[in-house]
C-alpha cells in the first residue's frame, strides 16, 4: 500500500500528460488550415518550393520528350527510395548484408522491362538508316523479354539463397513490399511515358491540371476553408475542394486553347531524336468557329468564337482531375496514417517527399492514357502503326513475301472492279 500511494502522484501526472498529448493530437486532426497560427510561414516555404518545381518542370518540358522521360526515371528512383525506406528496419538490415541491394535489382529489372517495351519501336525508327545498328537493335528487342525474365529469376534465386533462420517473416514481407512498390511505380510510369510519346500535350495537360487543382485547393482552403472534407486529410475542406474544381475546369478549357497551338506539344514522337517536331495537327487541334449566342450583349467584341475539338476532351480531363484524382491523395494520406508517418520523405521543403507530390499524378496519368486510347485515337488501325509492326516483327524475306502477296490481292481487286 505504501508503494502504491507513493506512486500515485507520478501516475496521476503521467496520466494527465498522456491525456494532454491525446487532446493535442485530436485537436491537430481537426485543425483547419484557416486556423493554423503558423500558416503564413508554412505558406512561404510551400510557395518557394512550388516556384522552383514549376520552373524546373517548364525547362524540362521545353527540352523535349527524352528529357521528360529522364525526369520520370529520376522521380521513380526517388519514389522507390522513399517507399523502400518506409518499412525498413535498421537492425534486421544489418543482419542481412546485401539485402537492400536485392530490392534495387528488382527495381532496375522492372525498369528495363517497362521502358524496353515502350521505347523499342521508337529505337528501331531511330536507327533504321544504319543497317548494322538496325540489325543489332532488332536482335536486342527480340531477346529483350527473355533477358528481363532471366534477370528477375536471378533475383528470385538470390532472395531464396539469402533466407536466414529467424528472419523469414521480415524477408518475405520485404519481398512482397518490393513487388507492390514495383506495381505502383511502374504501372504509373508506363502510362506516363506512353502519354509523352503520343504528344507532350497528353502528358503536360493532365499533369498541369493536377498542379492547378492542388494549388487552388490550398489557396481556397487557406482563405475560406471552414467545413472539413474528409477525416483522412484533416486540413482539406469543402470550400477548397469546390473552389479548386471550378478553377481546374476553367483552366483545362483555356490552357488547351493555348497548348494546342504549338506543334512541338501536339505532334507524336516516333523516334528517340531530340529535334523539334512538325506535323499535321489533325482535326482535334484545328479550331472550329461558333457564332456567339444572341443573348450575348451587343458590346461583346467577338461575334464568333474559335474552339478546338480537343477543348471538349480537356473538360473531361479537368473533371477527373477535380473529382476523382484527389482521392489518390486521400489514399496516400490513409496509407501514411496506417504507418504513422507524416510524409513519405523530406525531399521537397513544404511538400514532403516526391511520393507525396505524385499521389494524384499517378491516378491522373492512367486515366489520361486510357481516355486518349478510348476516345481520342481512331478506333481503326492506322497505316503507320501497321508499317511499324511489319518493320519490327518480320524479316526482310517475310516483308518481300508480304509485298508480293499484297500486290497480287490489290491487282485482283482492281481487275474485279473494272
Amino acid at each position: 500500500m505504501q508503494n502504491g500511494s507513493s506512486q500515485t502522484p507520478w501516475v496521476r501526472h503521467r496520466r494527465r500528460s498522456n491525456e494532454g498529448v491525446q487532446e493535442a493530437s485530436k485537436a491537430n486532426e481537426t485543425h483547419l488550415l484557416v486556423n493554423d497560427q503558423n500558416k503564413y510561414r508554412s505558406m512561404l516555404v510551400w510557395a518557394c518550393s512550388s516556384v522552383w518545381m514549376i520552373g524546373g518542370f517548364v525547362l524540362i518540358i521545353y527540352m523535349g520528350h527524352l528529357y521528360i522521360t529522364a525526369m520520370i526515371v529520376v522521380i521513380q528512383i526517388f519514389m522507390a527510395r522513399e517507399l523502400f525506406n518506409l518499412l525498413r528496419r535498421g537492425h534486421e538490415d544489418r543482419c542481412l548484408p546485401g539485402f537492400r541491394m536485392l530490392n534495387w535489382h528488382f527495381f532496375f529489372t522492372a525498369m528495363l522491362f517497362v521502358y524496353g517495351r515502350i521505347l523499342s519501336q521508337r529505337l528501331v525508327n531511330t536507327v533504321t538508316s544504319d543497317k548494322v545498328l538496325y540489325q543489332l537493335v532488332s536482335k536486342l528487342i527480340k531477346y529483350h523479354m527473355i533477358a528481363c525474365y532471366s534477370l528477375y529469376i536471378a533475383g528470385f534465386v538470390w532472395f531464396i539463397l539469402t533466407l536466414k533462420k529467424g528472419m523469414y517473416k521480415y524477408q518475405f514481407g520485404q519481398y512482397a513490399w518490393t513487388h507492390m512498390i514495383l506495381i505502383v511505380v511502374f504501372t504509373q510510369s508506363a502510362f506516363t511515358v506512353a502519354n509523352i510519346f503520343e504528344g507532350i500535350f497528353w502528358f503536360l495537360l493532365p499533369a498541369t491540371l493536377i498542379v492547378i487543382n492542388d494549388i487552388a485547393a490550398y489557396f481556397f482552403g487557406f482563405f475560406f476553408g471552414r467545413t472539413p472534407l474528409i477525416q483522412l486529410s484533416p486540413k482539406k475542406t469543402w470550400e477548397g475542394f469546390i473552389g479548386a474544381s471550378f478553377t481546374t475546369m476553367i483552366s483545362a478549357f483555356v490552357l488547351t486553347s493555348i497548348m494546342g497551338r504549338f506543334q512541338w506539344l501536339t505532334c507524336p514522337r516516333k523516334d528517340l531524336s531530340t529535334g523539334w517536331l512538325q506535323c499535321d495537327p489533325g482535326p482535334l487541334f484545328r479550331p472550329e468557329y461558333y457564332a456567339t449566342p444572341k443573348w450575348f450583349p451587343e458590346w461583346f467584341p467577338w461575334k464568333e468564337m474559335a474552339i478546338m475539338p480537343v477543348q471538349w476532351h480537356a473538360l473531361c480531363l479537368g473533371l477527373f482531375a477535380s473529382i476523382i484524382a484527389p482521392f489518390g491523395g486521400f489514399f496516400a494520406s490513409g496509407f501514411k496514417r496506417a504507418f504513422n508517418v507524416k510524409d513519405f520523405g523530406d525531399s521537397i521543403p513544404g511538400h514532403g517527399g516526391i511520393t507525396d507530390r505524385m499521389d494524384c499524378q499517378m491516378v491522373m496519368a492512367v486515366f489520361a492514357y486510357i481516355y486518349h486510347q478510348s476516345f481520342v485515337m481512331g478506333q481503326n488501325l492506322m497505316v503507320e502503326t501497321i508499317l511499324e509492326q511489319i518493320l519490327m516483327n518480320l524479316t526482310f524475306e517475310e516483308q518481300q513475301t508480304l509485298y508480293m502477296k499484297l500486290g497480287q490481292i490489290l491487282n485482283e481487286r482492281m481487275t474485279a472492279q473494272s
